[in-house]
C-alpha cells in the first residue's frame, strides 16, 4: 500500500512548535501517557477493578 503524504500546514507546524515549548502542555501530555500506560498494563495482568477504571479515566482527560 502506497501512502501519499499531506500537505505542509505551516500554521499547524507553528502550532506544534509553541506547543512543545510550553512546559506545562509537555506535563499533561507526559501525565495522559503515564496513566494510559498504566491503565494498560494493569488491564493486561487482570488487577484493575471498575472504580479503578474510572478513576484512572478521570485522570487522563
Amino acid at each position: 500500500m502506497v501512502r501519499i503524504a499531506r500537505k505542509i500546514d505551516p500554521k499547524r507546524i507553528e502550532h506544534l512548535k509553541k506547543m512543545i515549548d510550553d512546559e506545562r502542555y509537555l506535563n499533561q501530555a507526559i501525565d495522559r501517557i503515564a496513566a494510559v500506560i498504566t491503565v494498560e498494563l494493569i488491564e493486561h495482568r487482570g488487577f484493575i477493578n471498575e472504580q479503578e477504571k474510572e478513576i484512572a479515566s478521570e485522570v487522563q482527560r
